[in-house]
C-alpha cells in the first residue's frame, strides 16, 4: 500500500504546522502548496477527514521570523499560537544570500547566523508544540564530524543541543558521515538520499540514454562516496568505478591537504557515459578533477549528480570545463540555496525535492511507516523499465 493511500486513511497525530524560516521559504512554501494538495485529495476520498479541525487547510505556514538589533542581535518570533501542534522547522544553513547589517555593516548571513536563528524559532515554541521536528537538508557543521587531535566536534555537539532543546526527529539529506547520528541514539534521525529524483531529472534532460551494462557506468570520485555509488549502481544494474585521492599529508592548505592526484580503480571507460555521485559540489576541484580524468579514458557523456550545489568558488572553471566537453550535465537539488546564475547555465538540471519533502512530512505527522519513502529502488526500477521500453 502506497503512502498516499496510507495517509488517506489514517489521521494526523497532531495539527500539522511548518516553520519555514527565511533561508528556507521558496521550498517551504513548495512543501505546503503539495501537502494542501495532498490533503484535498484526502477529504474528497475519506468524508471522515472532513469534520477533523484544521486538516484541510489552505495554509501549514507559521508566520515566523528572527528581526535583529543594530548590533546584529537577534530573537525568534511565532505571530501565531502553536499549542499542541506537530511542528516542523525547516532551515538551510548554507542560504549565503540573506544579508544583515551590524552597526551599519552589511553581512551575509553563515551557517552559524542560519543554525542560531533555528535554535530561536524552537526555543520561541519549546513547551508549546506538541512534538518539534528539524529538517535541516544541509546538516550544519556535517564536515566536522569526526575529531583528530585536538579538535571541536561541531556536528555532534549541535545535534545534542537540538535534542536538550526538546527536539524529536530531525530529517536531513546525504549527510556527509551519517555515523554522526550516534551522538544521539534514540532520538529519530533521518538521512535521505535523492536518488529516484537524480534518475527522474536525468533521464527527463537526456531521453535518448541507455540504461544498461554496455553504455552506463556509475563512478565513484572518492572513498568516501562509495556508499552512494555502490547503491545506485545495484539498482541501476551497471558497474561501477572509483577515484581516490593522493593527499599531501605533510602541509595543510584552507584547512586541508591539498589533494596530489586522483586514481582509477575500474573497467574500462571507453564509448561508455557516466555518473559521479556525491553529496555536494563545495568549490568544485576535485569533482572537475574526476570529469576530466573520465573524458580523457574515453568516457561519452559526464554527467554528475551532487545533492548540494555549493560552487563556493563560482562557476568559471565549471563554465569552462562545459565548453572544453568535460562535463555535460549537473544535476543538483534545490535542497539549499540556488542562485538565478546557476539556474541559467545550460549544463545545469534542477531535482525538485519539494513534492518527496511534502510526502515526508505528511507522512510522519500521520506517525506512519516511511519506510517506503525512505527506499526509492522499487521506483527507480518502474522509471528505469518505463524508459528503457522506448528503445524495445
Amino acid at each position: 500500500m502506497s503512502n498516499i493511500t496510507l495517509l488517506e486513511k489514517t489521521l494526523p497525530t497532531a495539527p500539522l504546522k511548518i516553520a519555514a524560516l527565511d533561508s528556507c521559504k521558496e521550498l517551504g512554501q513548495k512543501v505546503n502548496d503539495y501537502i494542501v494538495s495532498f490533503r484535498k485529495n484526502a477529504v474528497s476520498e475519506e468524508s471522515d477527514l472532513a469534520t477533523l479541525a484544521n486538516y484541510d487547510n489552505e495554509n501549514y505556514l507559521v508566520d515566523s521570523a528572527c528581526p535583529r538589533f543594530g548590533s546584529g542581535e537577534a530573537k525568534g518570533i511565532l505571530r501565531e499560537s502553536i499549542r499542541g501542534t506537530d511542528l516542523f522547522v525547516m532551515v538551510d544553513v548554507c542560504n549565503y544570500s540573506l544579508t544583515y547589517t551590524v552597526n551599519g555593516h552589511l553581512n551575509h548571513m553563515s551557517p552559524d547566523d542560519h543554525y542560531q536563528d533555528l535554535k530561536r524559532i524552537i526555543s520561541a515554541a519549546t513547551g508549546k508544540a506538541r512534538r518539534i521536528n528539524v529538517i535541516m537538508p544541509f546538516l550544519y557543521e556535517s564536515r566536522q564530524h569526526k575529531r583528530t587531535k585536538r579538535e571541536s566536534l561541531d556536528c555532534a555537539l549541535a545535534l545534542e543541543e537540538l535534542i536538550a532543546m526538546g527536539v524529536s526527529n530531525i530529517i536531513t539529506f546525504d549527510a556527509h558521515d551519517p555515523r554522526v547520528q550516534n551522538a544521539i541514539p534514540i532520538i529519530g534521525f533521518d538521512n535521505i538520499s535523492p536518488n529516484y529524483q537524480f534518475m527522474k531529472a536525468l533521464l527527463r534532460a537526456e531521453p535518448d540514454l541507455r540504461v544498461d551494462k554496455d553504455h552506463l557506468m556509475i563512478i565513484s570520485p572518492d572513498e568516501g562516496a562509495m556508499h552512494r555509488a555502490v547503491y545506485l549502481s545495484n539498482v541501476l544494474g551497471v558497474d561501477m568505478g572509483m577515484f581516490y585521492k593522493r593527499r599531501d599529508y605533510s602541509i595543510v592548505v584552507n584547512g586541508k591537504n591539498p589533494i596530489v592526484a586522483h586514481e582509477f580503480l575500474g573497467d574500462d571507460l571507453k564509448g561508455k557515459n557516466a555518473i559521479i555521485v556525491d553529496d555536494m559540489i563545495s568549490s568544485g576541484e576535485s569533482m572537475l578533477d574526476v570529469a576530466k580524468k573520465i573524458k580523457e579514458r574515453g568516457a561519452n557523456r559526464v554527467f554528475v549528480f551532487t545533492t548540494f550545489g555549493l560552487f563556493t568558488d563560482g562557476f568559471a572553471k565549471f563554465d569552462e570545463y562545459y565548453e572544453k566537453g568535460y562535463i555535460d550535465r549537473i544535476i543538483t537539488t534545490n535542497l539549499t540555496y540556488l542562485p538565478d546564475e546557476l539556474k541559467a547555465k545550460p549544463y545545469f538540471t534542477c531535482a525538485d525535492m519539494s513534492k518527496y519533502l511534502a510526502l515526508f512530512i505528511d507522512s510522519l505527522n500521520h506517525d506512519i511507516s516511511i519506510s517506503s519513502v525512505l527506499d526509492p529502488s522499487e521506483k527507480i526500477h518502474q522509471l528505469i523499465e518505463k524508459h528503457r521500453a522506448k528503445f524495445e
